[in-house]
């Protein structure tokens, strides 16, 4: 088979730039285009980067002649302004879907997310046959979901186009504890707290049980899906799940029992304060979004995780200690200015750091 060009929206973020670095020892991949709003200094094997604003600038130009798209281009900050978040996270995903079928894009590939998931149990595991309706006070799930429908239409519409969803839990990995830390935990965190024996006590939160992933496995896994024939939908999550026990464990620290009502209205709290940058939404989604099952993504695409998700977490927490990144927009260290001030201008979480 001839070479492929891939095309990757959100190419500079925390997934971005770990599919970049998967694709650059792939043989069956010459040509990567990069997309993002703002191009970065850094250069990656095979790479071109190219700038463009999913929510606003022409795409078909970019994708024309690609082998397959991979979005992943999406906001989470500013979480205030609504009608931000809204115009990349929808409205930018179908214009990249409506140019993708313009170009006539042979694949495409998107990043979903365990949040584009209905509530679910913590006691067992669910596959890719889970309803997709999102948690409703969580404006990152409902849009997940909201596009996950779109891409429904798009797959009937276009039914040349080969289409796969990753949904991943939790993404992390040394290089974005940066810009981890500047989206959700905001400037006013002491890095040097996090470490063990400094946090002395864990919350234990009735269903607070989520999973992770390290994001060079997630890397692993687009590659694998830019190169498989395969198509449909794939949870990609590594073991163990991170539970308050588990957590306590890996801080060397005690759980403390809390109700879910505290934790809420304290997160809560502290964003109408402006002194995080996380709605209580977030909250919500930990608790009720289920656990994955990732056999198919192991049997069909033939994915395994090379981290434990308790590494994989490890390995942001010592990233954050240490102020680690890669000299990317969205992930470099100096991104919030001298004593974290720019991130402070933006009203943490009124507009995008």
């Amino acid at each position: 088979t001839p070479p492929m060009r891939v095309v990757i929206t959100g190419a500079t973020g925390n997934v971005g730039t770990s599919l970049l670095r998967a694709l650059g020892d792939e043989p069956a991949v010459d040509s990567i285009t990069g997309i993002a709003r703002r191009v970065p200094a850094i250069s990656y094997p095979k790479t071109t980067w190219a700038r463009a604003d999913v929510a606003r600038d022409p795409l078909v130009q970019h994708f024309r002649g690609a082998d397959v798209v991979v979005h992943l281009a999406w906001l989470i900050q500013p979480s205030r302004d609504a009608r931000a978040l809204r115009a990349v996270n929808v409205d930018g995903s179908r214009r990249v879907f409506e140019a993708a079928a313009d170009a006539g894009v042979p694949a495409l590939v998107y990043a979903s997310s365990v949040g584009a998931y209905s509530p679910g149990p913590k006691d067992r595991l669910v596959d890719e046959s889970w309803p997709i309706g999102g948690v409703s006070s969580s404006f990152y799930s409902r849009h997940k979901a909201e596009t996950e429908q779109i891409l429904d239409v798009f797959e009937q519409d276009v039914p040349s186009t080969r289409v796969v969803r990753l949904r991943p839990a939790l993404i992390f990995k040394r290089d974005a504890a940066s810009g981890v830390r500047r989206l959700f935990a905001g400037p006013f965190l002491p890095a040097s707290l996090l470490r063990r024996r400094l946090i002395p006590v864990i919350p234990n939160v009735p269903r607070l049980a989520f999973q992770a992933v390290h994001s060079l496995d997630v890397g692993e896994a687009y590659r694998l899906a830019i190169t498989r024939p395969v198509r449909g939908a794939f949870n990609i999550a590594a073991d163990p799940v991170l539970d308050p026990h588990e957590l306590a464990d890996l801080f060397d620290a005690r759980p403390l029992e809390v109700s879910p009502g505290l934790v809420r209205a304290v997160t809560n709290l502290t964003w109408r304060m402006h002194l995080q940058p996380t709605p209580p939404g977030w909250v919500d989604l930990a608790l009720q979004s289920p656990l994955l099952d990732s056999t198919r993504a192991r049997d069909e695409l033939g994915w395994a995780p090379g981290y434990t998700a308790r590494e994989a977490l490890a390995d942001l927490i010592d990233g954050m200690r240490a102020g680690a990144g890669i000299e990317t927009p969205p992930l470099a260290p100096s991104a919030g200015g001298p004593a974290r001030i720019k991130e402070i201008l933006t009203g943490v979480g009124r507009r995008n750091p």
